[in-house]
């Protein structure tokens, strides 16, 4: 059986799009969050989308499904925010590694069931990689305007609260760790440092490739706690990781140069979701998926990336023109990096 490696060679691989954008069209209320288990939670649970893992694990698989038909190979688990950092919004601590596990096997049954509705599909192709959101705290701003050396959590805390999710993700089944959407390299060290740590007690473990992806906030090229590109691909590259990219913030036609830079600097794999488009007055983004797939297309054909999907706003649907545009193209060949000098 082939490994992702082997794959990534051989084409481009097509991650899956938006959960919280599928999660919105089900519009859920507040019983729907909390189901039979929750349903005296002292706090509102409503927006809480790592929650369905428990509550409502029919519409995870079933959103992961449709991305699988949709062409995906890559599918995110729904754990964006469950660390016991993110979870302290509402109360839900204690919930954090039991989330990962359900979120886990919650995309490897749609995996299953995928496989059972196409015998013709080939098997060992498909893979789950382990999200690990940015968190809602920063080890590099401070959260006070007037206190600019103050931080709202410690390295130490960051590295706990990736551990355990680690720890929740490995136990549940994934095959690729995604450390994504990243705002504060800070905050990416220390998920990198909890996943080496994680290996390392656990040696019986099977080592998982990493994925890391950043976030370019605005036209200057930067991530939100001010690194440039190449000062963020320096910054992780010690991880050894599968792939390098980025996601979120911007839309496919905004993220292009940074993306171009980016696969001229990185020894690894690129990968790329971008959002669709940018968002409207009210927050919604309107770029269609034909719209989004030609964009994509483009970078594939310039030989940019290995890895392509959607972030937020895309669906199905964005994901099925992506995966059509790019199947015949050839991925970006892994450059030659020398290792010393002449």
């Amino acid at each position: 059986m082939k490994t992702i490696q082997d794959c990534l060679k051989e084409r481009i691989l097509v991650i899956d799009g938006a959960m919280g954008t599928m999660i919105q069209r089900h519009k859920l209320n507040e019983a729907d969050y909390r189901g039979d288990r929750f349903k005296d939670w002292p706090s509102d649970v409503k927006g809480n989308n790592d929650l369905l893992n428990l509550t409502r694990p029919d519409i995870i698989i079933g959103i992961h499904k449709e991305y699988l038909e949709a062409g995906a190979d890559i599918l995110e688990t729904n754990t964006f925010s469950s660390t016991v950092i993110a979870m302290a919004d509402y109360d839900m601590q204690s919930l954090a590694y039991e989330l990962n596990v359900a979120a886990a096997q919650c995309a490897r049954k749609a995996i299953e069931e995928f496989y059972a509705a196409h015998p013709e599909a080939v098997p060992g192709e498909k893979w789950v990689a382990g999200a690990i959101g940015p968190l809602n705290k920063t080890l590099s701003l401070s959260p006070d305007v007037n206190n600019p050396g103050f931080r709202a959590v410690s390295f130490d805390e960051v590295v706990s609260a990736y551990y355990e999710q680690v720890k929740g993700l490995v136990d549940g089944g994934v095959d690729l760790l995604l450390v994504e959407t990243i705002f504060d390299t800070l905050n990416a060290k220390g998920a990198i440092y909890a996943i080496k740590k994680y290996f390392r007690d656990y040696p019986e473990q099977k080592q998982l490739p990493v994925m890391i992806s950043g976030t370019i906030t605005d036209a200057s090229g930067r991530t939100l706690s001010g690194q440039t590109l190449e000062a963020f691909y320096t910054s992780v590259m010690h991880a050894k990781p599968l792939s390098v990219g980025l996601n979120c913030a911007l839309g496919a036609k905004e993220m292009r140069p940074h993306i171009e830079e980016l696969s001229q600097i990185a020894g690894c794999f690129v990968s790329a979701y971008p959002n669709a488009g940018l968002p409207n007055a009210m927050g919604e983004y309107d770029e269609h998926p034909e719209d989004t797939g030609h964009y994509l297309e483009e970078w594939a054909k310039e030989g940019f990336v290995n890895i392509v999907g959607g972030c937020c706003g895309t669906t199905p649907d964005h994901i099925r023109h992506i995966a059509e545009h790019v199947k015949t193209i050839q991925p970006r060949v892994l450059p030659v990096v020398e290792t010393a000098l002449a």
